[in-house]
């Protein structure tokens, strides 16, 4: 069975960042597709040990501005 993730991706220190939005596993790479590539593993290892998700299929994305 396959599952669909919601994954953010941050350019950080000339590396990719990529971080599961539904469970907070991140891993990173040189590109994009190597830090899906990396967070994918990460995501299968995680699930390994943990039960397996139960997704929503309703995401909310805005942006939220904070003055300093």
């Amino acid at each position: 069975m396959s599952y669909h993730f919601t994954v953010a991706i941050i350019p950080e220190d000339g590396w990719f960042v990529a971080k599961c939005l539904n469970n907070s596993v991140a891993s990173q790479g040189r590109s994009i597709e190597e830090a899906m590539e990396n967070l994918k593993e990460a995501i299968q290892l995680y699930y390994e040990d943990n039960e397996k998700p139960e997704l929503s299929e309703t995401a909310y994305f805005t942006t939220l501005e904070v003055a300093f």
